[in-house]
């Protein structure tokens, strides 16, 4: 079964604790730019596209696309649904995997792991995850599914909190849809390695300055954090955001 697999990756300057997050500093390359390389490193995709807005504020993601060659898809800002819907018909994607531009510590084996799952049970499952029982780490979501699905939630979902996270209407109403939730062996989501803060840069920061380079798995995260047990509360006391 050849399925062309596209990996979207949501990113846009705007960003009421942290404004214009993606594009700050780590390790001498915009935040982004951790997200893409460490995507684009999963054996099972075809291609990675960065799906940002229309807004001006946004020609700077824009411009960075075009500077390192990587595809990029422009739509609106708080449709991000619509966004993906198009930007999935563009690229003429069979499988969309739902990627976050705050995530820099994004595992292309555990983006593997998805796809393959949802290519063995094809037809079986509408939506495979690691989100709908969370024990991964905050920071490590993916989410996979064919374009089919991708089609029917953006018909289904009308109202507007529906369509800002993408896949919403699925952990809604569940049993609308065939969902495979891929689960950690040990609960690790008390921890925190998404960038939504200051805090969370600097741990992001200190981690990525210790490897010296983006090729690490998130299973060596995990065997640092055992060593520097105080880098995990840098930003444990952050509120996640609501939603």
């Amino acid at each position: 079964m050849d399925l062309r697999t596209v990996a979207i990756i949501q990113a846009r300057t705007g960003s009421t604790r942290l404004p214009g997050k993606v594009l700050n500093d780590l390790a001498g390359e915009p935040m982004l730019a951790w997200v893409v390389e460490r995507t684009r490193r999963a054996s099972t995709l075809d291609e990675v596209v960065v799906a940002t807005s229309v807004l001006p504020a946004d020609d700077l993601i824009a411009q960075l696309c075009v500077e390192r060659g990587w595809p990029c898809f422009r739509g609106s800002e708080t449709d991000v649904l619509d966004r993906y819907y198009h930007a999935a018909l563009e690229f003429q994607a069979d499988i969309i995997v739902r990627i976050t531009s705050d995530c820099p510590l994004i595992d292309s084996q555990l983006i593997d792991r998805h796809v393959e799952r949802l290519s063995q049970r094809w037809a079986e499952v509408d939506l495979v995850t690691n989100m709908l029982q969370q024990s991964f780490p905050l920071g490590l979501a993916v989410e996979a599914l064919p374009l089919d699905v991708l089609i029917r939630m953006n018909r289904m979902s009308v109202a507007r909190e529906l369509r800002e996270h993408v896949t919403t209407l699925a952990y809604v109403e569940p049993e609308w849809f065939q969902i495979d939730n891929i689960v950690h062996t040990t609960d690790l989501s008390n921890m925190r390695w998404t960038v939504d803060t200051p805090e969370d840069l600097d741990f992001v920061r200190r981690v990525v300055s210790f490897f010296g380079n983006d090729r690490f798995a998130w299973e060596e995260v995990l065997s640092l954090l055992a060593e520097h047990r105080d880098w995990a509360q840098i930003n444990s006391t952050v509120t996640p955001r609501a939603g």
